[in-house]
């Protein structure tokens, strides 16, 4: 109903009025036209009846009469990252295009609006030694609850008076200060009264919603009391919805806690979920996407394992080789490493947390799985413990664990805890006091890069070429092959010549030649990758190394062990 205050409409409710308005309007001259419309009207979120909207006298804080609105705007440009980036302009339009800002709210309780009014003539009494008292007041007793629990005069210094008409009787405003108000001085209250803490904050982070929240009322209200904004970046994340994207509600029954998922996945596949997917989107969650991830998780563990396993026997003081004594491809290895370390560190940086998941496991299981570790195999199994070769690969394994361990230590945080003990010569007790990792300048290699990217790529053709055979039956395994490139394209002659001595090792085959087979070839492979390149594969001469699995036309020129090759009998000669 209209309050009495309301000329000719007061005790009307809103729908008997409404006719009445529109009569007086027509009376007066006013109506330009009255058609019947259908719209949307706001409802009660509780309780679901229609609402109205009420005129009534507010506090507000003008956004222009001091520039706050200006300077405001300024500090989201100039001091301030946004992540990501497009939250920027989100905020920049909403305070540039918003009104005065109201700060009050009709309450029985919360933060009070420290103002007093003369009962004599209705005067405002609000002024800073006011307040500070009040202030005061609040801290040496029970908080806000100092304001309702005692009257006027017990709030007021002692001796009060209005200044306009001398009266000493007051009344307290009772309106609260909006809750978002409470929350904009959030980094006053928390960062300002401790002093292990410093102002402004490093980030704050919160739903896209709060764009017009959280982060908008702590703007202005420390730009307006310390002309600064209250933090150097700021985070948006999307909701958590489930795998169709719906959002997660008890009542449509695809609503789950963490404490329904550890048990079966574990924190760390939880902790590499949230990493792994992009915040600045809604983020979904389901059993087949934590499954996904825990096989992820596994390959990461594997890497790790696998890593550790062959540095048992390792002591970096005494077994780790300089960058020069590296094999090239241990070099690569590195170069490759370096890179990731770059990306990744930035990466942290900038919060982008999938990059960091999703460059950590494509290095584990293209670079390292797929390319380095296959490669080196031969090497770390067959070679004597003490061989240089041998510990060069090691050199860099060992460079790899530390660099990934380090990397994932804030998201992995106990697997990486867990593997870094087993770690020889661990220069901390606790991965979690380490630094991250930085790339030696040596590691950094752009033609050495641009070289092995060249191989990899014929890597995968003699892959190709050599899967063709053992499907026809010609071959078991690589290594009963031998591996000839009748043409190749004009690039490739002098790079396979400067690179000729470690071609057998990077393709896992025994034997490389330039040129037709032999005989008839088991298969003639003419690659669509890479045009020109035709490869003939044929099974290598000579017999299976017992021990290495190479063929060699040098097995069985040892009568104390004829089952052997000539790489391999110096080295049981040393084990004996």
């Amino acid at each position: 109903r209209f309050v009495p205050e309301v000329e000719r409409f007061a005790g009307l409710t809103v729908w008997e009025a409404n006719p009445k308005i529109v009569e007086h309007l027509r009376a007066v001259g006013a109506l330009v036209a009255a058609v019947p419309l259908t719209h949307s009207y706001p409802h009660c979120w509780r309780c679901g009846n229609p609402t109205l909207f009420r005129a009534t006298e507010q506090w507000f804080i003008s956004l222009d009469r001091d520039g706050l609105r200006a300077r405001a705007l300024e500090a989201i440009k100039r001091d301030v990252r946004w992540f990501p980036p497009w939250g920027e302009e989100r905020i920049y339009s909403m305070v540039a295009h918003r009104p005065d800002w109201t700060i009050s709210r009709q309450r029985v309780w919360g933060v009070p609006i420290v103002a007093f009014y003369c009962r004599a003539c209705d005067a405002l009494l609000l002024d800073e030694r006011l307040v500070e008292h009040v202030a005061q007041i609040f801290r040496a007793g029970q908080g806000a609850d100092e304001w309702y629990a005692r009257e006027a005069g017990e709030l007021l210094p002692a001796g009060t008076a209005c200044p306009k008409c001398g009266g000493r009787a007051f009344r307290k405003e009772e309106d609260i200060l909006d809750v978002w108000f409470d929350s904009g001085c959030s980094h006053a209250a928390v960062l300002e009264t401790r002093p292990e803490l410093r102002w402004p904050a490093d980030l704050y982070l919160e739903g896209s919603d709060q764009h017009r929240g959280w982060f908008h009322s702590s703007l202005l209200e420390a730009v307006g009391t310390r002309d600064a904004p209250p933090y150097r970046g700021v985070l948006t994340h999307g909701f958590v919805v489930d795998g169709v994207g719906r959002k997660m509600s008890k009542s449509q029954g695809n609503y789950v806690t963490p404490q329904e998922l550890i048990p079966k996945y574990g924190a760390e596949v939880l902790r590499l979920w949230a990493a792994a997917e992009d915040y600045s989107e809604d983020i979904r969650l389901s059993d087949e996407i934590l499954n996904r991830l825990a096989d992820a998780y596994r390959r990461l563990r594997n890497t790790f394992r696998f890593l550790l396993g062959n540095l048992a026997d390792f002591e970096p003081a005494r077994d780790r080789q300089s960058y020069a004594r590296l094999d090239e491809v241990d070099r690569w290895i590195l170069a490759r490493l370096g890179r990731l370390v770059g990306r990744v560190v930035k990466a942290y940086g900038d919060y982008q947390f999938h990059t960091v998941f999703h460059s950590v496991h494509n290095f584990c299981a293209v670079d390292l799985s797929a390319q380095y570790l296959d490669i080196i195999k031969d090497r770390l199994y067959t070679s004597a413990a003490d061989d240089p070769r041998r510990r060069a690969a090691q050199t860099a394994c060992y460079d790899i664990f530390s660099a990934l361990a380090r990397l994932m230590a804030p998201i992995l945080t106990f697997t990486a805890e867990e593997a870094w003990s087993y770690l020889p010569g661990r220069p901390r007790e606790s991965v979690h006091l380490e630094l991250f990792p930085e790339a030696a300048r040596e590691w950094l290699d752009e033609r050495l890069e641009r070289d092995w990217e060249r191989l990899l790529e014929v890597r995968r053709e003699v892959a190709k070429a050599l899967e063709t055979a053992r499907q026809q039956g010609g071959i078991g395994s690589g290594l009963e092959a031998r591996v000839a490139f009748v043409h190749a394209p004009e690039d490739l002659p002098a790079l396979l010549q400067a690179k000729r001595d470690l071609l057998a090792t990077l393709f896992i085959v025994s034997r490389v030649g330039v040129g037709p087979a032999v005989g008839a070839p088991l298969v003639r492979y003419e690659s669509q990758e890479i045009p020109g390149l035709v490869i003939d594969v044929e099974r290598a001469p000579g017999q299976k190394c017992a021990r290495c699995w190479t063929w060699s036309e040098r097995v069985g020129e040892s009568r104390e062990h004829p089952t052997l090759c000539e790489r391999c009998l110096p080295v049981v000669a040393q084990i004996r």
